[in-house]
């Protein structure tokens, strides 16, 4: 059985940091672009964050350009989501997801497996 499940999550306070994780089991996606999402209350799901299977190859929201670096570990078929400098815009739920080919994308209709979410609360 497939599995992704994140950790990481919490409540921080504006200008905190927090670095999510994202553990894949039931098969290796090293060959397998990788994407963040989030979705805010009452807001549809958007796209954060992905790389390549590589790990060469990354791509932000603007939102969280500057702020937030995607990077993953293969040998460890884990994914990471370090945020810096976080807002109170930032609050969400944050999903992780292996993507169909070896890119990932800014579609969730890229990718096949998605994570249950972890909440990232950030208060003013």
């Amino acid at each position: 059985q497939v599995q992704l499940v994140e950790s990481g999550g919490g409540s921080v306070h504006a200008g905190d940091s927090l670095r999510l994780s994202c553990a894949a089991s039931g098969r290796t996606f090293s060959r397998n672009g990788m994407g963040w999402f989030r979705q805010a209350p009452g807001k549809e799901r958007e796209f954060v964050a992905r790389i390549s299977w590589s790990g060469g190859t990354t791509h932000y929201a603007d939102s969280v350009k500057g702020r937030f670096t995607i990077s993953r570990d293969n040998a460890k078929n884990t994914l990471y989501l370090q945020m810096n400098s976080l807002k109170p815009e930032d609050t969400a739920v944050y999903y992780c997801a292996a993507g169909r080919g070896t890119y990932g994308g800014t579609q969730q209709r890229e990718y096949d497996y998605w994570g249950q979410g972890t909440q990232v609360t950030v208060s003013s």
